[in-house]
C-alpha cells in the first residue's frame, strides 16, 4: 500500500458480498454476518474494525480496535471517524467494471466513503499481490495436477477410440463419467470435464451430454481438478482436441493451426518479456493471441479472452490475459499462474480451443504446464506408423 501511495485499504461486505475480503483478512466465511461490516486496513498501524451490534464478535480473529453501530447515524459517523485524514483508500471497485472479479463493492458503497473525503481507488493490484501470488509448494502441487490432468485426457481420448473400434461409440455423458472416474483414481479433487463432440465443441462452456462421438468425430476435452484436498492444492486447468478418424480434415487442420500458432504468440510475449525483466500484462498477452486469429480471418469467431488466474481457485482474482472481454492492464507478478487458451468457434460445426497452464518464476523462468502442447490434432484411428 505504501509503494501505491495508498492511506489505506477499506473491506466491506454485506452478507458475503465481497469474497475477497474473506481470503484477505483470514475470515471463515460460515460466521452469521447479516450486517454490514467495514474494516480499514492502514498502510500503517493497526486495523479499525466497525461491525453492527447486534453481531460485534463478526470480525473476531482481526487485529485492531473494534468500534459498533445500531443506527445509520452512527454507522456513518464511527466510519467517518475511521477514515479521517485517510486521502486515497483502496476498495474492491474497478472503474467501468472493467476487472469484474473485483468489483464486489456496490456503487452506493463507493460514494459513500467518497462523500466523506478519501479518493476510492481499485484494490486490483493489491488482490493480485495478496491473493494470486502462490508459494513454493503451491507452485509445484499445480504442475503435479497439470501432469495428471494431460494423462487423463489421453486415456478418455483413447477410450472414445476404442469405443469406436469395438462398434460401440461412446456419448459425451459416458465419456465425461468415464474422465471423472479416472482423475478419482488418480487423487484429483475438485475434477470438472467439459466433453465436447462436432458442434458442442463450438459451445466453449458446453454442457452437452448426449452427443456421440462416432467415426470422425471432432473431441474437445477440457478438465480441471486438484491434487490433493489441501489449502495449498492448486488447480490444473488443460484443453485439447482429437480427432475420431483416419486422416484429419484439412479445414479442421486449418483452424487448429491458427489456434496453436495464437496460443504460442502469447506464451512467446511472455517468455521474450519475463526472461528479460520487462513488464508485461494481460491485456498484452490477450492481444499477442487474438492478433494471430484476426489476421488469419477468424476474428468473429472469437468468443471469450485468451486466458485467466490460477490461484486458490481455478478461476482467480489475478491477473486475466485479457483484452477481449475486460482490460485486465495489470502486470503479471513472480510466483503467479494463469491459463493462456485461445479458440476458434465456429457456430454449429466446431470449435477449437488449445489450453496450457503457464507459471512465471522468480528469474525470469517461465513454465508451461501439462506436457508438450499440442502441435496438431491426432487421428486416432490412423493406422499406425
Amino acid at each position: 500500500m505504501q509503494q501505491q501511495k495508498l492511506d489505506g485499504w477499506l473491506f466491506y461486505d454485506f452478507r458475503g458480498s465481497d469474497p475477497i475480503a474473506y481470503r484477505v483478512l483470514g475470515l471463515d466465511p460460515r460466521g452469521i454476518r447479516s450486517r454490514r461490516w467495514y474494516c480499514l486496513v492502514p498502510a500503517r498501524g493497526q486495523p479499525q474494525k466497525l461491525v453492527h451490534a447486534i453481531e460485534p464478535h463478526a470480525l473476531d480473529g482481526v487485529p485492531g480496535q473494534t468500534a459498533t453501530y445500531a443506527s445509520w447515524r452512527v454507522r456513518d459517523r464511527e466510519l467517518g471517524r475511521i477514515l479521517r485524514g485517510t486521502r486515497r483508500i483502496a476498495m474492491e471497485y474497478s472503474p467501468r467494471n472493467e476487472i469484474p472479479t473485483v468489483s464486489r463493492v456496490d456503487a452506493g458503497a463507493v460514494e459513500l466513503v467518497r462523500a466523506m473525503g478519501p479518493e476510492v481507488v481499485s484494490s486490483a493490484d493489491l488482490v493480485a499481490q495478496i491473493g494470486s501470488v502462490l508459494s513454493g509448494e503451491e507452485l509445484a502441487s499445480q504442475a503435479v495436477a497439470a501432469e495428471l490432468i494431460a494423462q487423463a485426457q489421453e486415456a478418455t481420448a483413447q477410450e472414445a477410440a476404442r469405443r469406436l473400434r469395438a462398434g460401440q461409440p461412446a456419448t459425451e455423458r459416458e465419456l465425461r463419467e468415464f474422465a471423472s472416474q479416472r482423475m478419482a483414481e488418480q487423487g484429483l479433487m475438485e475434477a470438472g470435464a467439459i466433453v465436447a463432440v462436432d458442434a458442442h465443441s463450438a459451445d466453449p462452456h458446453s454442457e452437452s451430454q448426449d452427443g456421440i462421438a462416432g467415426r470422425n468425430s471432432l473431441l474437445l476435452l477440457d478438465f480441471t481438478g486438484r491434487a490433493g484436498a489441501g489449502p495449498h492444492a492448486i488447480q490444473g486447468d488443460l484443453t485439447r482436441v482429437y480427432f475420431l478418424g483416419e486422416r484429419l480434415p484439412d479445414e479442421i487442420q486449418r483452424v487448429a493451426t491458427v489456434v496453436f500458432q495464437a496460443r504460442d504468440a502469447a506464451l512467446d510475449l511472455l517468455r521474450q518479456r519475463w526472461t528479460a525483466g520487462k513488464p508485461v500484462t494481460g491485456a498484452d498477452v490477450d492481444h499477442a493471441a487474438r492478433e494471430v486469429i484476426e489476421r488469419a480471418g477468424f476474428g468473429e469467431q472469437i468468443l471469450h479472452r485468451t486466458g485467466h488466474s490460477i490461484d486458490v481457485r481455478v478461476h482467480g482474482d489475478g491477473v486475466n490475459n485479457d483484452d477481449f472481454e475486460t482490460r485486465d492492464g495489470r502486470r503479471h507478478l513472480a510466483g503467479t499462474c494463469s491459463s493462456v487458451e485461445p479458440g476458434i468457434y465456429l457456430a454449429n460445426r466446431f470449435g477449437i480451443r488449445s489450453e496450457v497452464d503457464v507459471c512465471l518464476l522468480e528469474g525470469g523462468k517461465v513454465e508451461v504446464r501439462g506436457g508438450e502442447p499440442q502441435r496438431s490434432v491426432p487421428a486416432l484411428l490412423a493406422a499406425p506408423q
